[in-house]
């Protein structure tokens, strides 16, 4: 390769790599508007030209206010970590404990059962809202964290998602073992859990972030306000203090605090499986 193509290949890494870096700032400074907003005194907020890093900072008193003023924002933070991790624990524990039925275990019609189970993800959630509810409530699970809990923790998805996974995973190992004497318990803890790994933290990081944002099913199944999570308390906080805008700015960073630290620590994982898979592919 001539001196020429090099210096030109070069270049166009070069812009290539200054139109991604602005694009990610782009998408970036909201985030940093919002931290920066909340670190303000309430007349700077939307003050022109912005003011990245605050004259006036007003960090103490503005998160003082949300967390232990008149308003308990910490009990919404609490309920929503206690639905949150139950509930992407239960799911995938779920689902994974279905994808290795479906993937290695043999039993009679498994791959009818197995496409009638995917077929229903083609049924919208807002169809089954009212089904859902009077089923609960008959159960006496309206109104309570267990109800909500129960009803996040099963999920075709997710199923799905390990079974694809699992079915790659070499017959060999499962049938070893076999030969040793474990049973579909020891195979699944100790051989399949260990090897999709990968899979399993993807899975419970798209479920914690679904689960920690969402807002319809507190709507529909939560009442009493002591029990509200994240997306219902933010309403309610917005409501409140509808013109203090830097104190809903501090509501939403310690709101998308959680889910920055799951990505940081669960990306790792993530890179694994898409290596895994693309080594098998």
């Amino acid at each position: 390769m001539t001196n020429k193509a090099v210096t030109r290949k070069n270049i166009l890494r070069i812009v290539a790599t200054i139109g991604l870096g602005i694009m990610a700032l782009t998408m970036v400074l909201p985030l940093l508007w919002m931290i920066s907003a909340s670190m303000k005194v309430e007349a700077d907020v939307f003050k022109y030209p912005v003011e990245w890093i605050p004259k006036r900072f007003n960090v103490i008193e503005n998160y003082k206010e949300v967390w232990s003023g008149r308003y308990n924002f910490g009990i919404f933070y609490l309920n929503s970590i206690k639905v949150t991790l139950l509930t992407t624990f239960l799911q995938v524990l779920i689902s994974a404990m279905g994808a290795y039925a479906f993937s290695k275990i043999e039993f009679k019609f498994r791959d009818g059962l197995f496409l009638l189970y995917i077929s229903m993800m083609m049924i919208p959630d807002q169809v089954t809202i009212i089904p859902k509810f009077m089923i609960f409530r008959s159960l006496k699970l309206f109104d309570k964290h267990l109800g909500l809990i129960l009803l996040g923790s099963f999920s075709i998805y997710g199923m799905f998602l390990l079974k694809q996974f699992m079915t790659a995973i070499p017959t060999a190992l499962s049938e070893s073992a076999k030969i040793d004497g474990a049973g579909h318990g020891k195979i699944f803890l100790r051989i399949i859990l260990p090897v999709t790994k990968p899979a399993l933290a993807t899975l419970a990081m798209l479920k914690f972030v679904w689960t920690w944002n969402d807002y319809q099913n507190p709507l529909i199944f939560l009442k009493s306000e002591k029990l509200y999570t994240i997306p219902l308390g933010m309403t309610k906080f917005m409501t409140e203090y509808t013109s203090y805008y830097s104190l809903i700015m501090v509501a939403a960073v310690c709101a998308i605090i959680p889910l920055l630290v799951v990505f940081l620590f669960g990306q790792k994982y993530i890179m694994d499986g898409m290596m895994v898979g693309a080594v098998k592919g």
